[in-house]
């Protein structure tokens, strides 16, 4: 009876009575002890009232539904393909969406409504990957930034790969600790695309000069991101360098030339095909027979060689610190002794001796760096202890 009364007075009602009507009707369907002859009819008004001409209506319906897993399917279901306005909260928030509704909804929706379902708690990779597939970049922001969001691999490859030059996402996506390795890198070709792009575009260098300090930038980082990498992670990275032409003579000398024998190893296992514990084992021959045969195999340019070999042996006799930083840069003093060797063999290339010097410069001015923050350091705390003693 009380229902019937509702449904004749809402038809003349203004909009902000008939939303305040109806948020109390919803309440009342969840909460209240109804009759099954009223909960019926009240279910009937509430789906009457989803053609209502006032957002305010539909509004109220939304809030009071959207995080209940009681509410009507039919009623949720209806809410959350309203406009906008109506149906965020229950996009973000309804238990009573399955996967494939909101999969299709991120596909035809507006920018805020996949905003939102990327806002969900517990999001699952499907979803996640229809945003990263189509979403917008505010709502892969926003997914990025969901701890509850579970993304595949290939979901993070593709918010790089569409929208990787904005500074915004690069900022979010760098700052996850569980990123995996390969779509780092992915993100720095972007960043180093992007910044190559601009100076080129403001005549500040040319083409060529740029092209080739963002590859130098980007193999800098390969090696830094590696320092951090281990196991599948490791093997991803490797996988996705060799993927985009990344995995170069040039880029593994680095790499052993930094004391990295991680990366070292991992790219001459990719590259030859054989196991790791394989490639290591040849690495740890003492002769050169082993270290050659597996260089010819992994289809490395001969006139490197000698670089590997040379490298290789400075690393047995003076060894490498085995930690992030120690193999994340240039070790000057092993870059020196390959290019002194490199200079007065007649095989060595030009090429090579090219960017051995190249190497060469960037480690001395690493050295000098750290070397004079070492003194800046000292100097801070020699000033402070000074301080102290003067003020006691």
């Amino acid at each position: 009876m009380i229902v019937r009364q509702f449904i004749s007075w809402i038809r003349t009602a203004p909009a902000g009575e008939r939303a305040e009507a109806t948020r109390a009707l919803a309440r009342a369907w969840l909460i209240s002890d109804l009759t099954h002859e009223d909960r019926n009819a009240a279910e009937g008004a509430l789906l009457m009232l989803l053609d209502d001409p006032s957002p305010l209506v539909r509004q109220a319906m939304a809030e009071v539904f959207s995080r209940s897993a009681e509410a009507p399917p039919a009623i949720v279901q209806a809410l959350s393909l309203d406009q906008a306005s109506v149906s965020l909260p229950v996009l973000e928030h309804s238990p009573l969406l399955i996967d494939a509704d909101l999969v299709d909804i991120v596909a035809t929706g507006s920018d805020e409504m996949q905003c939102a379902i990327a806002r969900r708690i517990s999001l699952p990779p499907s979803v996640s990957a229809a945003i990263a597939e189509v979403g917008s970049a505010a709502a892969a922001l926003e997914l990025i930034e969901n701890p509850y969001a579970e993304l595949a691999p290939f979901s993070w490859d593709r918010i790089v790969e569409r929208h990787g030059h904005l500074a915004a996402i690069r900022e979010s996506l760098l700052h996850l600790e569980d990123l995996p390795a390969a779509t780092r890198m992915a993100l720095v070709a972007k960043l180093s695309e992007t910044l190559s792009q601009f100076v080129v575009a403001r005549n500040w260098l040319s083409a060529d000069r740029a092209d080739r300090i963002a590859n130098e930038a980007r193999e800098r980082s390969t090696v830094n991101i590696a320092a951090q990498s281990f196991g599948d992670d490791m093997q991803g990275l490797i996988a996705h360098l060799r993927a985009t032409g990344q995995l170069t003579a040039g880029l593994i000398l680095r790499a052993l030339l930094s004391g990295n024998l991680e990366l070292f190893g991992a790219a001459l296992a990719e590259l030859s095909g054989l196991p790791h514990g394989r490639v290591s084992a040849l690495l740890q021959d003492r002769g050169s027979a082993g270290l050659q045969a597996l260089l010819i195999r992994a289809g490395l340019p001969e006139t490197t060689f000698a670089a590997f070999r040379v490298a290789l042996e400075t690393i047995k006799e003076i060894g490498y610190v085995e930690t992030y930083d120690g193999a994340a840069r240039l070790h000057r003093r092993m870059v020196e002794r390959v290019l002194t060797h490199c200079e007065t063999d007649r095989s060595a290339a030009e090429p090579l001796l090219i960017l051995l010097r190249r190497f060469a410069t960037e480690s001395a001015r690493e050295e000098a760096r750290m070397f004079c923050e070492e003194l800046a350091a000292e100097d801070a705390i020699s000033a402070f202890d000074f301080d102290d003693l003067v003020a006691a």
